[in-house]
């Protein structure tokens, strides 16, 4: 369209206040365009780019706090940006897919996990901070999940260790009331003497219990993800009872934390003789469980009493063992040689532990550990934890064989 044009036959100029809308439209598309360039550039970093998806946890909560990546492995970067130990949990529900525990301030430690599609929750920080979503959507890659092993290959072992859950979790019941009564009696000695003897069955199951964060967090939580740790109302469970004991040397207030125990305890003895058991909890949870202890808990050795930490660690490895053994006829036909590895590395580990052993009998409970001990514990369960990690890529699960 030509100008309008003047009295004379020239093309007049354009009002001011068309000049004005054109500038006013290229500006606001500018905005607009930024706008959207910021926030693809921001989903890009922490959603789209999955292999480093970066997390930071603050004192508050988490940065971001709505996440979105595609089903199959992904790999967490989480980044500690308060001033205490943190923890960062991906929950389905209750159930706890993946976490990273003892995170120091300062510092970034990795999570990698296999994600089914579905919408999750995270945990940021202390348990009283409000939690995160992490959307994860369908993908390719996870469609393309190796197929191995078949069904069948799994019932025994599913069966033989729902029994074993089964066993050792009345075994926790049993015993933590055992606790509560030395504690009703107002017998110190024999509640200290019980205390070891009571968290052994938890500890076997351990790599199972873990998935269900309630109860996780009133059964055996540490202070250091509550708000004023120790003195905080909601601290309670085993450590609770362990401070009382071998810190303060007092049964004053245990008697309530120990009857809570027990209830919690019979809670969990409940959810895991209603839960279906699948070959993911057995696939998943031992090399999960073996990356915590050599990443999160080993080094940080949260016990107060060093005969009791190792009484854990044997413990655990016995749990681990389990699964091991379960898995074997499993893994051997698809993958003689990781079946191998993982034998080694478990058989090492247990060496290391013994090891470890014989460095503190005789010492008393609070003796420190001899240089490199738990060095050389962490050194193990890391090879342990990275055999471990091996089985979901190599197993896999053929749901269609028989």
């Amino acid at each position: 369209m030509s100008a309008p044009e003047t009295g004379n036959g020239k093309p007049s100029a354009p009002s001011a206040r068309l000049m004005y809308l054109a500038v006013a439209a290229a500006a606001g598309l500018v905005l607009v365009g930024g706008a959207a360039f910021y926030v693809a550039t921001l989903k890009s970093h922490h959603g789209d780019d999955a292999s480093n998806i970066k997390v930071a946890v603050t004192s508050k909560s988490c940065e971001p706090n709505e996440i979105s990546v595609p089903a199959g492995e992904r790999t967490f970067e989480i980044a500690n940006t308060s001033d205490r130990p943190v923890e960062w949990e991906i929950l389905d529900g209750v159930m706890v897919v993946a976490e990273r525990e003892n995170i120091a301030p300062s510092f970034k430690q990795t999570l990698k996990v296999r994600l089914a599609p579905g919408d999750y929750e995270v945990t940021c920080g202390l348990l009283s901070n409000p939690r995160g979503t992490l959307h994860v959507v369908p993908s390719e890659e996870a469609n393309a999940a190796p197929t191995h092993a078949t069904m069948r290959s799994f019932l025994g072992p599913l069966s033989e260790y729902k029994f074993y859950l089964g066993r050792q979790s009345s075994a926790a019941v049993r015993t933590a009331k055992d606790l509560a009564d030395a504690i009703h009696a107002g017998d110190l000695a024999k509640a200290q003497a019980l205390y070891v003897v009571a968290r052994q069955p938890y500890k076997r199951i351990e790599p199972v219990v873990y998935r269900f964060s309630d109860l996780q967090n009133s059964i055996d939580p540490v202070a250091d993800y509550f708000e004023k740790r120790e003195a905080d109302p909601a601290f309670v469970g085993y450590h609770r009872i362990e401070r009382g004991l071998f810190v303060s040397k007092s049964l004053d207030g245990l008697a309530p934390v120990a009857d809570r125990l027990v209830g919690d305890l019979a809670t969990l003895d409940e959810r895991l003789k209603a839960m279906k058991m699948t070959p993911g909890i057995l696939i998943d949870s031992a090399g999960n469980f073996a990356t915590q202890l050599s990443r999160d808990r080993l080094p940080a050795d949260k016990s107060r009493n060093a005969q009791g930490d190792l009484s854990d660690i044997e413990a655990n490895l016995d749990g681990l063992g389990k699964i091991v053994g379960l898995l074997r006829p499993v893994v051997k036909p698809v993958d003689p040689a990781l079946a191998q590895r993982i034998d080694t590395t478990l058989s090492e580990t247990e060496n290391a532990v013994a090891e470890h052993k014989t460095g503190i009998d005789g010492a008393a409970p609070d003796a420190p550990d001899r240089p490199g001990q738990r060095k050389n514990l962490v050194a193990a369960f890391t090879n342990l934890a990275d055999a471990l990690n091996q089985l979901p890529s190599a197993i896999g699960i053929d749901s269609n064989g028989t």
